[in-house]
């Protein structure tokens, strides 16, 4: 055998060595940070007659004291059946001073306040009626065709998000939606400036199907994480809203994703993503290029991180058979080390995880260090200031 065959089968044994040795990464769970935060409870003041629906979407506003809420309404899940203002702006004292996109949005996920103030919000379901149901059967989803793609919704056992294998597939747009499936980019005021995506959904290449989050980076480029099941991508555009490039598709090696949840970045420019269903914080350049993993903040479901780069990663689903060990609640530490200092446990304790969701599922700090959580199961936003 020439040396060269010799190098190259070398090459490759290394090469699976050290790709299992990454899937088999694993993390002690990271519980006994101390807690410096104490909760306010019912801070924000809502209208006469209206109440919390769930909530995931929480950001500050550039004056770094005002907070930027989308929440569903009322609701668990949809807008549709309660058409109300779902973008709330409060003041540093919890007073309701805007509203906005009454009629637009039919439930709201991700937020992200531009440089300019203009604030984005992702709408990751549609009006068509389908409910959560993958428009790939089973089977092709359990393969990983259209989460690749930016087409499935299925949690990548071959079972769509409905439930039952081998379901028809739905074709994209849904059927009957006249909205969904999209990103809005609105003035402070409140104008709607740009719709990214098709109603009722896109499919790859094309924005969007299911998307997370949004943010935008110093050159006002745009950064779409998609698909709320099993896999996922990484969707970046243009400031006018033209696509540049994608990347991810399902698994848990490098640059796959299992629901991309959230999106942020550190002084560096580096692109930090919530792998939720990987259990995992994957970091990226700005062209795609993964850098490193990290598994210490637990199952991430919010990101944030402030300009002297601190994290602030929110566990809202950590339980005894998704992530067996670790418990919810929001995880404080570098973003340039990955050292967790810090821990804020869930509100409702430990006995909360038998159930749904809990804890803060989005997350965001004021310029005064004051911390929000925005809450699905529990439908609230809590605040959290230090002792």
């Amino acid at each position: 055998m020439s040396r060269s065959i010799v190098a190259v089968v070398a090459a490759a044994l290394l090469a699976m060595s050290g790709w299992r040795a990454f899937a088999q990464a694993k993390v002690e769970p990271v519980n006994d940070r101390p807690n410096p935060y104490a909760v306010v409870e019912n801070f924000f003041k809502l209208p006469a007659g209206r109440e919390w629906g769930a909530t995931s979407a929480v950001d500050i506003d550039r004056d770094g004291t005002s907070i930027w809420v989308a929440e569903r309404c009322g609701g668990n899940s949809s807008c549709v059946s309660n058409a109300v203002d779902p973008i709330l702006k409060f003041d540093a004292k919890g007073n309701l001073v805007r509203s906005f996109g009454k009629g637009l949005i039919v439930s709201p996920h991700g937020i992200h306040v531009d440089r300019d103030g203009n604030v984005w919000v992702t709408d990751y379901q549609d009006d068509s009626g389908n409910g959560g149901r993958s428009p790939l059967s089973g089977a092709a989803a359990a393969r990983g065709r259209g989460d690749a793609a930016g087409r499935g919704g299925a949690d990548g056992a071959g079972r769509g998000a409905a439930g039952g294998r081998g379901a028809a597939p739905l074709p994209i747009p849904r059927p009957g939606a006249t909205k969904g499936h999209q990103v809005h980019k609105f003035s402070p005021e409140g104008k709607l400036l740009m719709s990214l995506g098709h109603p009722g959904g896109a499919d790859a290449p094309d924005c969007c199907w299911q998307p997370n989050d949004v943010i935008t980076n110093q050159k006002s480029e745009i950064f779409i994480a998609m698909v709320h099941g099993g896999g996922g991508r990484i969707m970046k555009l243009t400031p006018q809203g033209q696509a540049i490039k994608t990347w991810g598709e399902p698994g848990s090696g490098p640059g796959q994703f299992s629901a991309p949840h959230s999106l942020a970045f550190d002084s560096k420019g580096r692109l930090f993503v919530a792998d939720r269903g990987n259990m995992r914080i994957q970091i990226f350049d700005q062209e795609g290029k993964f850098l490193e993993e990290w598994k210490q903040f637990s199952r991430i479901s919010g990101l944030y991180i402030t300009p002297d780069d601190t994290l602030y990663a929110a566990d809202s689903e950590s339980s005894a058979t998704s992530n067996p060990g670790w418990l919810r609640g929001i995880r404080i530490g570098s973003a340039r080390d990955g050292k967790v200092t810090a821990f804020i446990p869930d509100p409702q304790g430990p006995e909360a995880a038998k159930g749904g969701t809990s804890a803060a599922e989005g997350v965001a700090v004021d310029r005064a260090g004051n911390v929000y959580g925005a809450e699905v199961g529990p439908t609230d936003v809590k605040k959290y200031v230090k002792k």
